[in-house]
């Protein structure tokens, strides 16, 4: 449960402001993973009917469509986003943060690097 409340967390959401909650992945298949994952959002029903490779897929053809001014998401912004923190190593074994991670790409970072974060 720790991975779903983080993500509630890092969409800057409450719980309860979910309406429906989409399983993608094998595990999710298995009955007492789905029973705690309904027990957490008040008995609220989840849906299932995705395959993993079809999200996949579906989400590269919408982004796809959205590039090519050739479709609409009906309101839904697509961002792309840096999935992991993007450091780098100065002199002296000293790590300092270029782009945090879930910043909105391309994105661009101006001045000298702050090696004491």
């Amino acid at each position: 449960m720790s991975i779903i409340k983080q993500v509630i967390k890092d969409s800057r959401m409450e719980q309860n402001q979910i309406d429906m909650a989409v399983r993608v992945g094998g595990s999710t298949r298995i009955p007492k993973i789905q029973q705690v994952i309904k027990r957490f959002f008040n008995g609220k029903e989840t849906r299932l009917g995705i395959n993993p490779d079809d999200a996949v897929a579906n989400g590269a053809a919408v982004q796809a469509g959205v590039l090519s001014g050739t479709e609409s998401t009906g309101g839904v912004a697509l961002l792309d986003v840096c999935p992991l923190t993007f450091d780098i190593k100065a002199v002296g074994d000293v790590m300092t943060k270029l782009i945090s991670w879930n910043t909105v790409i391309p994105t661009k970072k101006t001045g000298p690097p702050n090696f004491c974060d």
